[in-house]
């Protein structure tokens, strides 16, 4: 539950996770700081936030007899693009 962190789903592989980095840091690179707007408020971390943007807020899982209904090979992940602040992950169950 933060603007700079993000929880998506995919496989967990670790060639995988090391292309999203290098994606996202294509897509928006941190340096120069002085290429985003947001910097200008005394910020660092612009960056950070498209990078969120990009990768989601949240994620929505069906649950079946207690067990996530996840694919295969797929797994819940937590995204920080910003790790100078706590942060907090917030879990709600809704159903029968």
């Amino acid at each position: 539950m933060h603007i700079t962190a993000s929880v998506f789903i995919n496989d967990d592989e670790s060639g995988l996770h090391q292309d999203y980095e290098d994606w996202l840091e294509k897509l928006a690179p941190h340096e120069p700081i002085s290429q985003y707007r947001h910097n200008r408020t005394g910020e660092d971390n612009g960056d950070a936030h498209l990078k969120r943007q990009v990768m989601g807020r949240e994620v929505v899982v069906a649950v079946t007899d207690g067990k996530l209904d996840l694919g295969t090979w797929e797994q819940i992940f937590y995204g920080e693009f910003d790790g100078r602040r706590k942060k907090r992950v917030l879990v709600k169950i809704i159903g029968e």
